[in-house]
């Protein structure tokens, strides 16, 4: 039960890097944080190459470790396509985040809700592992009828706490992203 549990908290965990890539009327470092560089024979993320910054509400600031990853940077934010409009600047990235409009919001709204229900049915499928390898140790005679309802009320209190968890997250992101 403690590993059903824990693979719970990597559901919610999950979810929380997944809200922090959704933009917001502000810019955030986190926005990048799923862009990936093709720099010295390999795929490196953005973040492992260069310090992102937040100088303004609505700007990035992408300045590379190596100067000579600047322009591929710039390329990886361009093929991303995540709605940022990257400009290279000597040895660093500028990007300015638009502001949203509605049907922007709305969209964004949209999908943190997708996100979150995505992680509540990632928490009701291990609840139903859970819940078939206790009925399984019933099944063997391994542990007796009352137990088994005690477990199962334990795994369905765990899956009640971070579906609600993960509910608590997405509607402050929503809130996030409402707010002009």
């Amino acid at each position: 039960m403690d590993d059903h549990a824990n693979k719970m908290a990597a559901a919610i965990e999950h979810l929380k890097t997944e809200l922090k890539s959704i933009r917001t009327g502000r810019a955030n470092p986190a926005m990048l944080d799923g862009v990936s560089v093709e720099v010295y024979g390999s795929q490196m993320r953005v973040k492992d190459l260069a310090s992102i910054t937040a100088p303004e509400p609505r700007m990035l600031l992408v300045v590379p470790f190596d100067q000579s990853t600047t322009a591929s940077i710039g390329k990886a934010i361009e093929r991303a396509n995540i709605g940022l409009i990257p400009i290279v600047d000597g040895n660093m990235v500028r990007i300015k985040i638009s502001p949203m409009d509605d049907s922007m919001r709305k969209d964004m709204v949209k999908l943190c809700q997708k996100r979150c229900e995505e992680a509540k049915i990632s928490i009701r499928n291990i609840r139903r592992e859970c819940n078939d390898a206790v009925r399984e140790l019933k099944n063997h005679g391994k542990i007796a009828e009352d137990v088994l309802k005690t477990m199962e009320k334990k795994i369905q209190e765990q899956t009640d706490k971070h579906c609600k968890e993960a509910d608590d997250l997405a509607e402050k992101k929503k809130k996030e992203i409402s707010t002009i």
